[in-house]
């Protein structure tokens, strides 16, 4: 492994954009067949993977349906002459030639151009342990939880077989406004999750780790010191928008809205 994590590849750049966009394109797939969907009527989305809940001696089986969908408009690269669509390639600035995927290997960057090779067997290595658990650390208050970490949503369906155990788990767990604090293995990756509940089933939220937030913007003195009347103020402007609950279908992406009849009457 170390003489082959040695060797370093320019190219292997390419490799990674190439991966990127091809999760963007799984991921616009998805989003248009949901979208197809929603055209015809709403449609509780299919499961993407099962897993099982566990803490104590309670084990729940449950699926993962994603919750949400990117209906942002999407453009293409196309050549102006004849209005078709390009195609990328992968390109090596050494040997100044096109590559082929297979010519591709993945490489992490260590700085000043230089990368470390991994072989899909190392790579393979160093993932999680295969598992379908999703391991219950803790539970703590919900308030306690900044938004800041919440990364990815998924709704929790039980499984066939865990429908009683499931229910109970959502009944325990909701009005207690607390999360269950977890681990889960998915593709590969050790997830940080938080697991809460309402009225209408479990939902479970990929959490985003400690070293992956970044610290504040220092505020100046400034910014921390305001005269009482001015609060006074601010707290009345507040209190004149206030509302008593959240409604998001009050709010619509305006632009995705101009492109798609300006993509409807320019077709």
């Amino acid at each position: 492994m170390a003489t082959l994590a040695r060797r370093s590849r320019r190219y292997a750049t390419a490799n990674t954009v190439n991966e990127a966009n091809d999760r963007r394109s799984n991921r616009a797939r998805a989003d248009r067949e949901d979208r197809g969907a929603s055209e015809g009527g709403h449609r509780e989305s299919r499961a993407i993977s099962s897993a099982t809940i566990s803490f104590g001696l309670v084990t729940i089986p449950v699926e993962l349906h994603s919750a949400i969908k990117s209906l942002a408009p999407a453009f293409h690269l196309v050549h102006e002459t004849c209005g078709s669509r390009v195609h990328q390639q992968m390109y090596c600035p050494v040997h100044k030639r096109a590559v082929e995927r297979s010519e591709l290997v993945r490489g992490f960057d260590v700085g000043k151009d230089r990368y470390v090779v991994f072989t899909p067997e190392e790579l393979e290595h160093l993932e999680g342990p295969a598992s379908r658990t999703i391991d219950v650390a803790e539970f703590v208050p919900l308030t306690t939880v900044d938004p800041i970490y919440f990364e990815t949503t998924y709704y929790l369906a039980p499984r066939k077989g865990g429908e009683k155990a499931y229910g109970l788990f959502m009944e325990a767990m909701a009005g207690g406004a607390r999360l269950a604090l977890a681990t889960f293995v998915m593709r590969g990756k050790e997830n940080l999750v938080a697991i809460r509940a309402d009225d209408r089933g479990l939902i479970l939220h990929t959490l985003f780790f400690a070293d992956e937030v970044r610290s504040r913007p220092t505020l100046s003195q400034t910014s921390r010191h305001s005269r009482p009347e001015e609060v006074k103020l601010a707290r009345r402007l507040i209190d004149d928008l206030a509302s008593p609950t959240f409604t998001p279908a009050r709010y619509r992406d305006a632009y995705r809205v101009r492109v798609l009849e300006a993509a409807r009457i320019m077709a």
